[in-house]
């Protein structure tokens, strides 16, 4: 790991007077793909080559900047906001860093250890739900999503479609068959507030699998015509989880318990997962696995060919991925990656939960209209290859949250 002596200075300034000065400033400090810091050439205070992370102090337009590089390289997210982290201080950036490193440094080793290849067993059940998965559904759910003007969490009314979210899987709810916990989670880094929907475990409830996507939407096009329908962005991961949740409601009821997260303010930098996954770290939550499905509806690559992004994600899970695939989704599995706080799955990953980021095509052939007026429902649109995201949903929490399967390491 290098560090720059001037920005180790700097910072161990910033910190020794607490968090009032970046606010007083505007600053907050991030961390975020070094090669978007330096590209934008912005001062890059800590960093760790090994893992192409680089931790800085952003002012508004930098900030700005990074979302419109993201936005330009087609990333959703873009770096993860720290202003919250109020370990940071105590135990410092360094040890942030070599924390990231050391998760890579594991999934390295698990690749190159010789495992029994993964493989999955039939489960006649999960073959019937997933039969269950409704493109007309998917369609409605993110018709509906995308009828709001934007999602952003900075709007002046950051909740409109978050209650409208709430009341409308009250009622769908409201036919389940199986246990269920519906709550809103309110947040300190943003006034928008993230959903969780909770089917506890019937033997280990406290062995956790989650899934996950934002529901929040922003628009970084120049002009101005704000508009911000989101309809890939992220409106379609999470009509999967709504459609996964319809289904499951009226199964068995897990053995593990199963968390269902739209989470807020992805856009601004992971707002909603961070403080979320942060808290679940704090209180030592035994996450066995956490999805996160962000774009599912433009197929770039091609119908059915999901791109699984390797950067900052679970080993095990990727290979949990191919196994699902040759067991029950018969699509196509390419590696990618998309670089650091790229989605919801860097919060989890951060704090040392798997994750797993299948993506709607490989990150280079992802939907260009993402973040502006255009991202809406289009003939590009392809429900038959988004289900397919909802079926990864549904294998996990019918397999993955009934077995005893956990990260070898």
């Amino acid at each position: 790991m290098k560090t720059a002596t001037m920005a180790l200075l700097f910072v161990a300034a910033t910190a020794s007077a607490h968090v009032a000065p970046l606010e007083s400033f505007e600053t907050k400090p991030i961390l975020a793909d070094l090669k978007d810091l330096r590209a934008l050439n912005i001062p890059v205070l800590a960093k760790d080559e090994r893992i192409e992370v680089g931790y800085a102090i952003v002012t508004p337009l930098m900030q700005q900047r990074i979302q419109e590089r993201a936005h330009q390289v087609g990333k959703c997210g873009g770096f993860e906001d720290l202003s919250q982290d109020v370990m940071l201080h105590s135990n410092g950036f360094d040890k942030m860093l070599q924390s990231l490193a050391d998760i890579q440094e594991k999934n390295e080793l698990y690749e190159r250890a010789p495992f029994k290849i993964l493989s999955l067993t039939k489960d006649a059940k999960i073959e019937a739900a997933l039969t269950e998965v409704s493109e007309s559904n998917l369609r409605s759910y993110v018709t509906w999503l995308s009828s709001f003007p934007n999602r952003n969490n900075r709007d002046p009314q950051p909740n409109r479609h978050v209650d409208e979210m709430k009341q409308r899987l009250e009622a769908m709810l409201g036919n389940a068959t199986i246990p269920y916990e519906i709550s809103v989670i309110s947040h300190t880094s943003t006034k928008q507030n993230t959903i969780r929907v909770r089917l506890p475990g019937s033997e280990r409830p406290n062995e956790i699998v989650v899934l996950g996507g934002h529901l929040d939407s922003i628009n970084q096009s120049w002009g101005g015509d704000k508009a911000a329908p989101g309809a890939d962005d992220n409106a379609s991961g999470s009509a999967n989880l709504i459609e996964a949740l319809r289904i499951l409601m009226n199964k068995e009821q897990p053995k593990r318990t199963v968390e269902i997260f739209w989470y807020a303010g992805e856009e601004s930098g992971l707002l909603g997962s961070a403080e979320v996954a942060k808290q679940y770290k704090a209180e030592k939550k035994d996450v066995v696995a956490v999805l996160q499905l962000d774009m599912t509806l433009f197929p770039g690559s091609g119908e059915l060919v999901i791109g699984s992004m390797t950067d900052f994600t679970s080993a095990w899970l990727r290979d949990y991925l191919k196994a699902m695939n040759e067991t029950y989704l018969h699509a196509r599995v390419v590696d990618d990656k998309c670089g650091y706080g790229c989605s919801d799955h860097a919060s989890w990953n951060r704090q040392g939960y798997p994750a797993l980021m299948p993506f709607e095509a490989t990150f280079r052939n992802s939907n260009q209209n993402i973040h502006t007026a255009k991202d809406v429902i289009s003939p590009a649109s392809n429900f038959k290859h988004s289900a397919v995201y909802t079926k990864i949903a549904l294998v996990m929490a019918m397999d993955l949250a009934n077995s005893q399967a956990r990260q070898p390491y």
